[in-house]
């Protein structure tokens, strides 16, 4: 079964990213295995990594619905099932091919027949070795490469699955010259595998390494984003020649950087619903644990629940601003009430208000709706969780400083005052804002500088590692001989601001001006106005390449600025509902549409050593905003407190280019 023209950019009807995922895996590779198999159901048997690439897009009744009644380890004992035939999902690696043919081989096959599908292009050795084991071809229903090795962590992200890679791509040490060639090859793989899906044939561009001149060293980080770019590239052209249907001619575009593009975006606190879960709750992945109640009231325990798109309050609320979320489910808690006759007969008998407790009281004698106010009452439980976190560690205080630092607002004096006065401020938080402080103003850190700010801040010399290692993901840098902070800022500035005001863009919601860097990158793409002195492209555009232009009505982005001292100082999160211009963040996304038939050439980006939840919400906004659907990719999706501990695990060394005589 081969993908046609509705998962490309051209005509048809056209699928959103994970759904093309999940096609290919449950129709291309297990239902096609029903062709000219007499076994009506089969073993399905993965190594550890395809394991994870499955799980991030089907469920076990999606695979069982396709005749899998069994789902094995590769690497554990497993019965032989001679009756049956076997579907094997594996990485192409010598290890899994002994496997392979230590199941297969010989007179006593664990298997009837096997079918074998790689997850990414096998060499051509491994393939000579199965080839050459006689008694084994005859048993082979099929092999095939099914360039799929990425895990789609949203409906427009996905994931590489390399969580160290700052560690072993941006901290340069002769030990992990190997660990750096690995990560690179395996990356430029699993994200080549996303346009063999997709059937997309991309121009591809990528941040250029600035300190390759005859002034300064070229060290092995800053070449990161072109080795990726030409990995990918070296894939993609396989792929035009190995694999049907694939495109000849540009279909989209594709955008590479590093985490070097932006360091503020992974420490800041971000406002949104989906990214407050994440920073301030103890949340495994989307696995969110509460106490639910018994029949008779009492805590009965414990309860897991994924916080993903099945949940259709959470799919509503996880790009809103906490204060607008928290008013939305006070909102629909009041119209469940207002709309259910039983809810009002039971209020009526109470003679008083209908707390979140008194419904999961009522519903247990309805279980008509048990499963609305169970979704419901777990969102309301944890934006209260969070407002009160909030209010606990005086994040609106941090946020709005924070803020302010970057938008050159405050500077070293206002976060001198605030560590002196905000004596509630956690450790982790004043670490945030120093990190913050540190990106804007690095000549403040050369050498010792920093010290007497880390005291004043109450941090360990553990904490001051995150900060100081944050120079290692900056491109921009030029050595110095006292081997400190090395980036560089415009510091002639009045105004010492990192981010410039978008003041045609409003939000209805304090703390929401910050932007990433990423989605002004995204919308210069589109307009093809990358700055040239910045990026690269490894291929010219073909003749039918066009770039679909971007059009937007000036008269939906002309309102006034609004101050946002004066939203902190009003001791309100919001301005009047009323004042939606239509083109604030929280508008283009409460009105974005999940069909894409309509929309242009796909943007996809790649960000190397970990994205943000804002760039992802990014990512959704842009897509309504430029009507083309943008899909973020990264190597990980890292919150916060992730972020901060893999800076922590970076050494300092550095390792030039010179050093390795390359």
């Amino acid at each position: 079964m081969s993908l046609d023209s509705d998962s490309s950019s051209q005509g048809g009807h056209r699928r959103s990213f994970r759904q093309i995922t999940r096609d290919r895996l449950l129709f291309e590779m297990l239902r096609s295995t029903r062709k000219g198999s007499k076994s009506a159901w089969k073993v399905l048997i993965m190594d550890k990594f395809t394991v994870k690439i499955m799980s991030y897009s089907c469920k076990m009744a999606d695979i069982t619905e396709e005749g899998v009644s069994l789902v094995e380890d590769l690497y554990k004992r497993r019965q032989p099932l001679p009756s049956l035939d076997a579907i094997y999902f594996i990485q192409p690696t010598k290890e899994n091919v002994v496997m392979f043919l230590s199941d297969m081989s010989g007179r006593s096959p664990l298997y009837k027949k096997a079918y074998v599908f790689f997850s990414s292009p096998i060499q051509k050795d491994l393939v000579a070795q199965i080839k050459r084991d006689s008694s084994i071809l005859p048993r082979i229903g099929a092999l095939s490469e099914m360039n799929l090795e990425y895990f789609p962590i949203d409906s427009q992200g996905f994931i590489t699955d390399h969580e160290r890679a700052l560690e072993e791509l941006f901290c340069e040490s002769a030990e992990g010259f190997n660990k750096y060639n690995a990560c690179l090859n395996a990356m430029a793989t699993r994200i080549s595998t996303v346009f063999a899906s997709m059937r997309e044939f991309p121009r591809v561009h990528y941040r250029i390494a600035k300190t390759i001149d005859a002034s300064t060293m070229t060290t092995l980080r800053d070449m990161v984003p072109t080795k990726i770019a030409a990995g990918v590239w070296n894939y993609l052209s396989k792929y035009k020649t190995s694999i049907p249907e694939f495109p000849q001619t540009e279909t989209c575009e594709l955008l590479i950087v590093d985490r070097s593009v932006d360091q503020i975006a992974p420490i800041i606190h971000e406002w949104t619903y989906d990214a407050m879960c994440h920073d301030l709750l103890c949340m495994d992945g989307n696995k969110y644990v509460h106490e639910v109640s018994s029949k008779n009231g009492s805590a009965s325990g414990n309860k897991e629940v994924l916080l993903e798109d099945h949940d259709p309050v959470w799919l509503e609320l996880r790009h809103s601003h906490i204060a607008d979320a928290s008013e939305r489910l006070h909102d629909k808690m009041t119209h469940f009430v207002s709309k259910n006759k039983a809810a009002q007969l039971h209020q009526v008998r109470t003679g008083g208000e209908l707390s979140t407790r008194d419904l999961q009281k009522m519903v247990q004698a309805l279980p008509q709706y048990t499963d609305q106010i169970d979704k419901l009452s777990l969102h309301v439980e944890i934006a209260g969780k969070l407002n009160a976190i909030i209010r606990e560690q005086c994040l609106r205080d941090v946020g709005q400083l924070e803020q302010d630092l970057v938008f050159g607002d405050a500077g070293t004096k206002e976060l001198i005052n605030f560590f002196q006065t905000q004596l509630g401020v956690s450790r982790e938080n004043k670490l945030r804002l120093l990190m913050i402080y540190a990106a804007i103003n690095p000549e403040k850190f050369e050498n010792d500088k920093g010290t007497k700010m880390m005291q004043l801040a109450g941090l360990s010399a553990d904490d001051m590692i995150a900060v100081n290692n944050m120079r290692c993901l900056c491109a921009d840098t030029k050595k110095s001989s006292g081997g400190g902070f090395t980036l560089k800022f415009d510091v002639q500035k009045k105004k010492h601001a990192h981010r410039k005001e978008r003041t045609m863009e409003q939000s209805a919601w304090a703390l929401s001006r910050f932007y990433p860097v990423l989605e002004e990158l995204i919308e210069q793409l589109s307009k093809g106005e990358l700055p040239k002195d910045e990026y690269n492209c490894m291929n010219d555009p073909s003749p039918s390449f066009h770039v679909v232009p971007t059009t937007t009505s000036t008269s939906a982005r002309t309102s006034p600025a609004h101050s946002m001292r004066s939203r902190k100082t009003g001791g309100s999160w919001a301005r009047p509902r009323g004042s939606d211009d239509g083109y604030s963040s929280d508008s283009v996304l409460k009105h974005a549409s999940s069909d894409f038939q309509k929309h242009g050439q796909r943007i996809f980006v790649f960000v190397i050593g970990g994205a943000t939840r804002s760039e992802l919400r990014a990512a959704h906004k842009l897509t309504s905003k430029l009507k083309r659907e943008v899909i973020l990719g990264s190597s990980s999706l890292d919150d916060p407190p992730q972020f901060i501990t893999k800076l922590k695990m970076m050494s300092a060394e550095e390792l030039t280019l010179d050093d390795l005589h390359i």
